[in-house]
């Protein structure tokens, strides 16, 4: 018996790295999960490694930031496994620069990914959540914890040079975080944020024999910290290293089990005692 038998899960960007490892993870403890990445093939491949490990879950993909996208995503958990238990919003990517350098189209889009997309993938589920909510209280049951859990960073905690669109969604998503806390109480639901350190992910590493960069929709940006930056980066790190997507997983499976049905509003920095 896992803790998180019978729960339904939405995890945005799920295909690859962190997002993979939080499905996996939640997966792994019995929660039937909806793998998103933008594109199809990686979520294909999360989806049949989780049914591989004996787990059960479906993909839908698509951009977190297209216009319907939320709902397809929330009725995909709903006609395939009945209902909706935990959201992660996770979804995400860097586009940097300078803020004098910086585009509306650069700080647009990442405004909409880190804090829009989240946004309307909550408003989108709030009819599911209610309408369960009434359901259960009206047959005289317990009604049960739900969970949200958005993914922050500590560049929304702290700011960061070069990221001022990057470290405005991740305050924002805060902000939303604890506005929905407060706003989804009365259904039993707890809302909290994950703000993520230095995570080894292909956001932050350069290919070996690639160019370090990735296409976002038709966009060429570039990824991937200088290994001499992220050495320097990491002795600044209490605890030496810099943390695996399993260790990101591992500090939102904490949010997503029944020990944190009392904890909401909160932000969970997981970031090996760096803060900011």
């Amino acid at each position: 018996m896992g803790k998180l038998d019978g729960k339904v899960a939405l995890v945005s960007g799920s295909g690859r790295g962190i997002g993979r490892a939080i499905a996996e993870k939640l997966a792994g403890d019995g929660a039937k999960v909806v793998v998103n990445d933008l594109d199809a093939d990686p979520a294909k491949e999360t989806v049949a490694a989780i049914e591989a490990a004996g787990g059960a879950a479906v993909a839908c993909a698509g951009s977190v930031t297209e216009d319907g996208f939320a709902e397809r995503f929330v009725g995909t958990a709903v006609d395939a496994f009945g209902g909706l238990d935990i959201i992660v919003n996770n979804a995400g990517y860097t586009w940097d620069s300078v803020v004098q350098k910086m585009s509306d189209d650069q700080w647009d889009a990442i405004l909409d990914v880190h804090l829009k997309a989240p946004f309307r993938i909550l408003r989108a589920a709030q009819p599911v959540i209610s309408a369960a909510t009434k359901k259960e209280k009206a047959a005289g049951l317990d009604v049960p914890c739900r969970k949200v859990v958005n993914i922050s960073s500590i560049a929304g905690t702290g700011g960061n040079a070069g990221q001022a669109n990057y470290s405005s969604g991740k305050a924002g998503i805060i902000g939303l975080t604890k506005a929905m806390s407060k706003e989804w109480g009365r259904y039993n639901v707890t809302v909290n944020a994950v703000a993520f350190g230095l995570i080894r992910t292909r956001l932050t590493e350069v290919p070996a024999g690639g160019d370090g960069k990735i296409d976002i929709q038709g966009r060429q940006l570039a990824v991937g910290v200088n290994p001499e930056l992220l050495e320097s980066m990491e002795r600044g790190i209490p605890l030496g290293r810099a943390g695996t997507p399993a260790d990101a997983a591992g500090a939102v499976y904490l949010l997503c089990i029944p020990e944190s049905d009392y904890v909401s509003g909160q932000v969970v920095i997981c970031g090996g005692g760096f803060t900011a």
